[in-house]
């Protein structure tokens, strides 16, 4: 075997047996980057390049938006706004059979796309739904299931992490580009899975909530345009060339605090938790960047990715066929990987395939989040699987079977989003993002 196939072996070998016995994924992939590196380079140049390496990722201003987007995310999720978004969420889908279940999901996207955090909105979302869908006399699988399906919908709709990292990883495809594309996406996964939560609310006999008078409507609507502004302003200012992405997540931290202190529920107390979060869940996604900027320095150096697209090209030539591979490794990816690191680790290798078969970047980008958000809400490791199910005290195993239907809108929005790549990249066009 050559000097390509060993580093590889020894790289996604080590990296896959750290996990397996629990070692941090940072350090699994630092180690493995650093020991596949010793077969075509002595100790010390290896040391030097991984050291190097590792600095060179995190050496970015783009990232302080992934720093500022997390603080402002931090300050939305204590000062008041989750009340206002899931008030015009009620307004939307009450007038439905199960509509509470509607509710969770159009306040999923709403909050989830505020926030940029699946993890928070599943969180905020089942603590304050939950107790009115067991009151109602929904079947509590069935709402924690809804809950956890709709969660990941945020993950799509900007502000949110994955295009920067994903921008960053492609080398520099426009991030206002990419935060446009995910609109169209995420809002058909959550009509998808109104459909579906729909059809088992009519036949389980969910009840419909109360009509609501145009006077309180209004009153709802009133409310709750400041909080849904910030989209307005953050996206539009990146997406017309106001300020950049960096500057529009400073925006966006400036323009939470003063709501959060016009809505009177953000106090001085509240500060120290917000900046502790904000540090450690940056801490956490800039050290994975800098040890996964090793690896795909690693990969380069050793010519895998260009061996895996030659390998891919070789099996056929067919466009369809490669997609749907690069579906299934993501969504088998997902898994067990969190968004984040699987992003860093897969994205230099798959996104060679995807411009030499001509793939829109923007585009592969849109198919990247949607198939590894997919991933936090699946068994061993979804994350958003697990606080779910605990906020809503219904346990994994009575959850699952429940959720396993919800997974097929999510499937179909993912395979729609890959095969008819209009949905993704028709705003991005409209606003002459892309060509």
């Amino acid at each position: 075997m050559d000097v390509t196939v060993w580093t590889g072996i020894v790289l996604f070998g080590l990296f896959f047996l750290f996990l397996f016995i629990g070692v941090p994924i940072s350090v699994s992939i630092a180690v493995a980057a650093f020991a596949a590196l010793l077969i075509v380079l002595p100790m010390s140049s290896s040391l030097l390049a991984i050291s190097q390496q590792l600095i060179t990722g995190v050496d970015s201003t783009v990232l302080l938006a992934l720093v500022f987007f997390m603080l402002a995310g931090s300050i939305m999720n204590n000062g008041g706004i989750a009340d206002r978004l899931i008030n015009v969420a009620k307004l939307i889908g009450g007038r439905m059979s199960g509509s509470l279940a509607h509710t969770n999901i159009i306040g999923n996207m709403l909050f989830g796309a505020i926030s940029g955090s699946a993890i928070a909105a599943a969180a905020t979302m089942g603590r304050i739904m939950h107790p009115q869908e067991t009151k109602e006399g929904y079947d509590p699988s069935y709402s924690a299931a809804v809950n956890i399906a709709s969660a990941p919908t945020g993950l799509i709709i900007p502000p949110s992490g994955i295009p920067i990292i994903y921008s960053l990883l492609s080398g520099g495809t426009s991030i206002g580009a990419l935060f446009v594309a995910g609109y169209l996406p995420g809002i058909l996964m959550a009509l998808l899975l109104m459909i579906v939560a729909y059809i088992l609310a009519k036949r389980a006999n969910y009840p419909v909530s109360s009509k609501t008078s145009s006077r309180e409507a209004l009153k709802v609507v009133m409310q709750s345009i400041p909080s849904l502004l910030l989209i307005v302003v953050v996206i539009g200012g990146i997406t017309f060339g106001i300020f950049t992405a960096t500057e529009g997540a400073a925006v966006a931290v400036l323009y939470a605090a003063i709501l959060s202190l016009i809505y009177r529920q953000l106090t001085i107390s509240d500060i120290p938790k917000i900046l502790k979060e904000t540090v450690i869940y940056s801490g956490i996604i800039l050290l994975l960047i800098g040890v996964s900027t090793s690896m795909s320095w690693v990969l380069a150096y050793a010519g895998i990715p260009q061996a895996i697209t030659n390998a891919m090209l070789s099996i056929t030539d067919s466009k369809v066929l490669i997609l749907l591979i690069m579906l299934l490794i993501l969504l088998i990816v997902g898994t067990f990987m969190d968004v984040a690191p699987a992003l860093l680790i897969f994205t230099p290798i798959l996104f060679p395939v995807a411009t030499q078969m001509g793939i829109d970047p923007v585009h592969f980008g849109t198919i990247m989040a949607i198939a590894l958000a997919i991933g936090v809400t699946t068994p061993p490791i979804g994350t958003v699987l697990f606080i779910g199910s605990s906020v809503s005290g219904v346990r994994i195993e009575k959850v699952i079977p429940k959720l396993i239907i919800f997974y097929v809108p999510l499937v179909v929005a993912l395979v729609l989003v890959t095969f008819i790549p209009e949905i993704s990249l028709f705003l991005p066009r409209l606003f002459g993002l892309v060509e």
